[in-house]
């Protein structure tokens, strides 16, 4: 992947949600101007989530997602159904599309319930306004006069103000609608930055990245290529490095670096080789700070001191991935854990969007870093764990801990970093 393109997990995401022919597909197509998902009279012909990276002027980069209907019926309806609130779950704003000519029903008002639960923005698009006769040409909508818009239905000004009347058949208020997203989308950005705003310009910063049998061929992954970036914007030097070439890269850069990013794999070999008047940490606890909590994350690790012999362990990734011999969630880190606590532990695996609703049965959340995934889900994951009841952890942060040098890897962040979200 280029280093100029923005990743997924970067981007706004816009989720096209309703009843099965209230013409969500037919919608976003509109709206992206590109024949993304198929549009048919027949009910129910979205399936499965469809996904379009793009630009949305003025907004900038995001992500459209079309998704089944959410009155879907029968057994793989509702296979359908629960993939829709999976989408739910990772977007920053959602456009409820319900067809005029029935107006909101039940299943709408328990949509938008749920959205008002997870406390995402939305738009409500009544569409298909082209099929109303004589309402498409009318300068203001009709809230008081159409069976969606009688008083008694929209229930309140704020809810009247979330409506817009549209037609993506003819592309009435389309561009309004466009206008409305970014509006909304504008208020979900934030200016974080990944380690930037702990350095300075002209600061080094060297990035220690190991390359075993599970590193991708020919690239960096995603967090690495991340904070390169990071650091590119924030006018320090980067330096690359493999572990294995660590000390003698320190010995010839002639400066002492301001901080040494690793590879949680790589931790306790690193920590070793860096002196302890550099600044230590990882490219996963880094993401910790950028995406979670570090107070939730560092209390999740101190769990593994207290574990016992058949305790189980949800071990989860954010993306979904061809896992190796030597992968490092399925395999070092649960080798580790049985070598550090000498107890028989289970390890469970959870990738994507699989992570589970149910978490009675662990003691512990063990997360990667959560490059993959967007700011909001990885703290809809966070939450869903605390209201659980369940400690949670990531990658960096267990492996620091386990080797003993976790408050050595936490010495770069200040207190206010540390702030519950």
């Amino acid at each position: 992947m280029s280093l100029n393109t923005t990743p997924s997990s970067e981007r706004i995401h816009i989720g096209f949600f309703g009843r099965r022919n209230a013409g969500k597909s037919s919608l976003m197509n509109a709206v992206t101007g590109q024949d993304l998902a198929v549009v048919s009279e027949t009910e129910g012909t979205t399936t499965d989530p469809v996904r379009k990276a793009m630009e949305l002027l003025p907004l900038g980069p995001v992500v459209m997602i079309d998704t089944p209907g959410i009155d879907d019926i029968g057994e793989l309806g509702e296979l359908r159904v629960k993939k829709t609130e999976a989408i739910l779950k990772e977007v920053n704003l959602a456009v409820v599309v319900a067809d005029i000519g029935t107006g909101l029903l039940e299943e709408d008002e328990k949509l938008i319930a749920r959205l008002e639960q997870l406390k995402i923005p939305y738009i409500i698009a009544m569409n298909k306004v082209d099929l109303q006769e004589g309402r498409e040409n009318e300068e203001m909508p009709w809230a008081e006069t159409t069976s969606v818009g009688t008083k008694e239905t929209v229930a309140s000004k704020s809810r009247e103000e979330k409506i817009l009347y549209v037609s993506a058949h003819t592309g009435y208020q389309l561009n309004r609608l466009k206008e409305k997203i970014a509006e909304l989308g504008k208020k979900q950005i934030t200016e974080k930055k990944i380690v930037a705003d702990l350095l300075e310009p002209g600061d080094v910063v060297v990035l220690v990245v190991p390359i075993d049998e599970a590193a991708p061929k020919g690239r960096l992954i995603l967090p690495q290529q991340q904070t390169i970036r990071d650091l590119l914007d924030a006018g320090a030097i980067s330096v690359v490095c493999k572990d294995t070439e660590l000390a003698d890269t320190l010995e010839k850069l002639g400066v002492k670096p301001k901080m040494v990013i690793t590879d949680s794999q790589a931790f306790a070999k690193v920590s070793a080789i860096v002196p302890k008047d550099v600044l230590l940490t990882s490219f996963s606890i880094l993401f910790a700070r950028y995406k979670g909590n570090l107070d939730t994350l560092v209390s999740g690790a101190k769990v593994l001191d207290s574990l016992r012999d058949g305790d189980k362990i949800l071990m989860a990734e954010g993306c979904t991935h061809h896992r190796q011999c030597g992968d490092i969630g399925s395999v070092k880190i649960p080798a580790l854990i049985r070598n550090y606590t000498g107890k028989n532990i289970e390890i469970v695996l959870c990738s994507g969007n699989d992570f589970p609703e149910d978490l009675d049965e662990y003691v512990l959340v063990i997360h990667c870093g959560g490059c993959t995934l967007t700011e909001q889900m990885m703290q809809r994951r966070l939450k869903h764990c605390k209201e659980n009841g369940v400690p949670v952890t990531n990658y960096g942060m267990a492996i620091a801990h386990m080797n003993g040098i976790l408050a050595r890897s936490m010495e770069p962040f200040s207190t206010s970093d540390r702030n519950e979200k």
